[in-house]
This record gives C-alpha cells, sequence and structure tokens, in this order.
C-alpha cells in the first residue's frame, strides 16, 4: 500500500526503505531496544482484561479437575493426556492428528478474515509480556523517557539498584511460570512433591524445571518482541495469507495524509493537510518499534496500542478518532464503511463447524476399546468334536466410571467362552485391562479353515460397548 501519490520520487524511496530492514535492528544489524511509552485507552483496557482473564485461567486450570481427571495433562513421559478432563490414549492419536491439521486450518482461515488478532490478544507471548514483564518495567524504571535515560547513563548505584532488581523479579516469574507450565506435563501434585523432595530425588525434573525457568528470562528479559519479529513463523505467514479484505490495524493514509504539524486555529482541509499531525505518538507506543503510517508490516502484531494513542492525540485537538483503526485496506482504499461481508459470514460460520467438528470427535470416541488377538505361535486345538483358540483380550475403559464387563461373541453362533476367572469383568475408569479366554466352536459347523467372527464386550444392562472382529482358525478342509 502506498501512501504518496504522483510520480515516484527520493522521499517516496526513502518512505519505502524501512521494508528492507527489521525495525528492531540499526544499519549495522545491532539490536535496537524498543522503549514504547505506556500505552492507555479504550482498547488497552478490553485487552487487559483478557489478559488478566487468560493469565487467571493459566494459574488456575492446573488445580482444576473433572471426575477427578486434570482438565489438561500433556504428559509425554508417562504417555498420559488429559485434554477437559476426557483421557486421550496412544490409540486416540489419530483424533490429536485431526485436531493439529484442524488447528492449522483454522488458523489459516482466521487470519485470512480477521488478520492477527491472535497475536495482539491471545498469544501467551504477547500476554506475559506485555501484561506481566513490561508492566514491571514501567514500575521500576518508569515510562518511556526515564527508562531511555537509564538506560543511556553510566552503572551507577541507581541504575545496578534498578536493573538488579528488575532481574531479580524477572527471575522470580520465570521460575513461577516454569512451575506451572511443568503442572501441564506431570500434574500440580507431582510438581509439589518435587518442591517438597528437593531437586536430589528427582533431578531430571529439577533440571527440566529449571529449564524452562531459563528459557522463560531469555524470551521475556532480552529477546522480547525479537520473538514476533525472527523467531514466530505466524508474523511471515500472514504477509502470505492476507489480502485486501483482511481485518487489520490500519492507518486512514487517505484521511491523513499530507502530514502536517498541528496549528491552531488552521483549517487544515483548505491548506490541503490531512488529520495526521505527525505527533509520532503512534510510534513511540508501539512495543515493536514500527511506524504504522507506513503500512501493513511483518513487525506489528495488531496489539491496539496506536489507536488509542492516535485517538487521544485526535481527541485532544478535535479531529475525529479513527485515523488508525481496525479496518480492512479496501475499506481505506475506497473509504467505505466497514461492513461484515458475506465472505467474513461464510469464513465463521466454516470455523465454527470446525471447532464443532473436532468436539465431535474429542467426545465420540467411545466410552471402551477392546482388542482381541491370538498369542504369537498358538494354534486350535480338537476335543470332544470342538475347536477350541485362545485369544488375549486387551480392554480400555475411556470413561471414569467404574464398568462391569461381559464378553460375548456375537458371529457366528454357537461359539462359547472359557474365562481364565470369573465371567464378570471389573474395569476401573482410566484402566487398562489384559487376559485370557477360550473361545470353543462346533467342529461340524466350521465351513473354513478361517472363519471370520466377531466378539463384543456388554456393560451390565447388556449394552454392546464395543466389538472386535477377528478369524476363528480350524482344520484345513477340502471343499467338493
Amino acid at each position: 500500500m502506498s501512501i504518496q501519490s504522483g510520480d515516484i520520487k527520493s522521499s517516496d524511496i526513502e518512505n519505502e526503505a524501512f521494508r528492507n530492514s527489521v525495525g528492531t535492528m540499526d544499519e549495522t544489524g545491532n539490536r535496537k531496544w524498543v522503549f514504547p511509552r505506556k500505552p492507555k485507552g479504550k482498547y488497552t483496557n478490553y485487552r487487559n482484561y483478557v489478559s488478566y482473564f487468560l493469565l487467571a485461567l493459566f494459574f488456575g486450570l492446573p488445580f482444576v479437575k473433572i471426575n477427578n481427571n486434570p482438565f489438561l495433562l500433556f504428559n509425554v513421559i508417562d504417555r498420559r493426556f488429559f485434554i477437559f478432563g476426557q483421557p486421550f490414549y496412544l490409540q486416540d492419536f489419530f483424533i490429536l492428528a485431526l485436531g493439529a491439521v484442524t488447528s492449522v486450518i483454522f488458523v489459516m482461515l482466521f487470519t485470512v478474515v480477521f488478520g492477527r488478532i491472535f497475536c495482539g490478544w491471545l498469544c501467551p507471548q504477547t500476554i506475559f509480556m506485555e501484561s506481566v514483564f513490561r508492566k514491571i518495567d514501567y514500575w521500576i524504571e518508569g515510562d518511556r523517557n526515564k527508562q531511555m535515560k537509564l538506560d543511556r547513563q553510566e552503572w551507577d548505584a541507581e541504575k545496578i539498584r534498578k536493573r538488579v532488581t528488575k532481574w531479580s523479579i524477572f527471575i522470580l516469574i520465570s521460575v513461577i511460570i516454569s512451575h506451572f507450565m511443568f503442572m501441564y506435563i506431570v500434574g500440580y501434585e507431582e510438581v509439589f512433591k518435587i518442591m517438597n523432595e528437593g531437586p536430589i530425588e528427582h533431578s531430571l525434573k529439577f533440571i527440566g524445571m529449571i529449564g524452562f525457568a531459563m528459557t522463560f528470562y531469555f524470551v521475556f528479559a532480552w529477546l522480547r518482541e525479537q520473538v514476533c519479529t525472527l523467531v514466530c513463523p505466524y508474523g511471515r505467514l500472514q504477509g502470505v495469507l492476507i489480502d485486501k479484505q483482511t481485518i487489520n490495524v490500519y492507518y486512514d493514509f487517505k484521511r491523513g495524509e499530507n502530514r502536517s504539524k498541528w496549528r491552531n486555529n488552521e483549517d487544515r482541509k483548505a491548506a490541503g493537510k490531512g488529520d495526521c499531525i505527525d505527533c509520532h505518538q503512534c510510534v513511540v507506543v508501539c512495543p515493536t518499534g514500527i511506524d504504522i503510517r507506513n503500512g501493513q508490516q511483518l513487525e506489528c502484531v495488531n496489539c491496539t496500542a496506536c489507536i488509542d494513542a492516535c485517538d487521544e492525540v485526535m481527541d485532544k485537538v478535535g479531529l475525529p478518532k479513527g485515523l488508525i483503526r481496525y479496518a480492512t485496506e479496501a475499506e481505506i482504499e475506497n473509504q467505505e464503511t466497514f461492513r461484515f461481508t458475506s465472505r467474513m459470514k461464510a469464513t465463521t460460520v466454516f470455523l465454527a463447524l470446525l471447532i464443532g467438528f473436532l468436539g465431535f470427535l474429542m467426545y465420540d470416541r467411545g466410552s471402551m476399546e477392546a482388542k482381541f488377538i491370538k498369542p504369537a505361535g498358538s494354534t486350535f486345538f480338537i476335543k470332544d468334536g470342538k475347536i477350541t483358540n485362545t485369544f488375549i483380550y486387551t480392554l480400555l475403559n475411556k470413561s471414569n466410571e467404574k464398568k462391569i464387563l461381559t464378553i460375548k461373541v456375537i458371529t457366528p453362533a454357537h461359539a462359547e467362552i472359557t474365562y481364565f476367572g470369573s465371567e464378570k469383568i471389573i474395569l476401573k475408569g482410566d484402566e487398562i485391562l489384559k487376559g485370557n479366554i477360550n473361545i470353543t466352536f462346533p467342529e461340524e459347523d466350521m465351513q473354513f479353515s478361517k472363519q471370520n467372527m466377531v466378539i463384543g464386550v456388554f456393560d451390565e444392562k447388556g449394552e454392546m460397548l464395543d466389538s472386535f472382529e477377528t478369524t476363528f482358525e480350524g482344520p484345513f478342509k477340502l471343499l467338493l
């Protein structure tokens, strides 16, 4: 998007030079630290509410249990997974794979229509950076100007005190966050156990928690906005997915150009001047150090800080708000009022269907999974005109309730089951049980050497919970 009209001039080339570099690096490639001014305004308040809610979820969910199961747990080491209190097993991997594919499609379609709203409002990197660590910056070192002054001054007593205090708090918060992250892997009981028994008893897990803490500290104390511009692939993916119908934070260049400083009692329209008074408040408040007036850029995470800063200035000088706002590029170019188009409606409906489909897969897994496998190297035996096959069964109770089960042969008829133990199999919630059974079939009813067979598992009410198809082996018969 060009912000100037007419023939290409040297000034136009200078205005576009920002696209050849990253906003947080100088010409030599050295890091340029960003010291954003503390934002305030309507959107900032809304984002704070969302951030506090999500932070409360992050710190609270490890302690939430449904039917005595953790709400979320991803224990890769012990292969224990719980999502919304429902246990998931390796047998359910296809659901997780479909969920991952569905998530990718969701992100792509969501970005096509709604841009990088996720980055500015929901991304954990943004939430922890802006709602936790950045606020500590403001609390200890002050706002933008004081932070820049402190950065330039020599390492005197004041600078050492403030920096050491800030870094110490960062380390403490990183350790706390790492403990809660670890709760999503091993559960809060195990984390408390590690804390009580000490690092010697749980050396590997302790090292893992220290690794988490060091990573968090490195990201939020030093890497910061570089995660969004250099590490996260989503920013680069955005450049491929968005178009002129995508909602993003945009500067209304048609209304704002030509830029000029504010003069009291001046008729800016008659003077050929735009509404942008070139105050640079949208720049100094940006947490990634860009100028939103240059158009859509890789570094922009749609945090809306520039919207609040610009609206505040517009309100002070008596000009309409919305010079920087959520809009589409087509809306800006054609000076149209934003409307929820048919494409946006259709995509939103499709995204809702995707979420519904994923939810259906998660909750329609069945409460039982049964398998009946012949022992390796085993064969049938014949006694009293009956053929007997031995099977090893594996029963997996995916529910949280205890079940009393019975095994029956559905087809073919006339089959009998001999249990190695009680006919009633008691299976606790979230339990796997293995055992043996013999299945006997009259030899005279055997039509083939391998007969198709379906074995069902029934609860005490007689409802079939799962079935398994296998084969029943017998002697070779020559058909005449």
